[in-house]
């Protein structure tokens, strides 16, 4: 599923227009992205977790030449789902 469709079943499920739907899910993308940033969590119960993993710098090697580098330290977002999800799926 790809972004318009999202919208599309948004729109449908929530009887919004498909512009209203768009903006919805604008918005809440940008606020569990601004969350993140600030180093917050977004818990959203049932469905998951969202939250900042800090990966630690690290020695990698290139695959090709098998010459290490230093691989930065780096902070990623990390998606954690719910029990009610994952039910859901299985």
């Amino acid at each position: 599923m790809n972004k318009s469709e999202l919208i599309d079943a948004i729109a449908k499920e929530a009887g919004l227009t498909k512009a209203d739907a768009g903006k919805a899910l604008d918005a809440i993308t940008s606020s569990v992205t601004g969350a993140l940033k600030s180093g917050d969590t977004v818990s959203l119960i049932g469905f998951g977790t969202f939250k900042v993993s800090k990966r630690a710098a690290r020695t990698g090697r290139n695959p090709r030449t098998g010459a290490e580098l230093q691989i930065a330290a780096s902070n990623a977002p990390v998606f954690s789902a719910g029990k009610a999800l994952k039910d859901a799926v299985n």
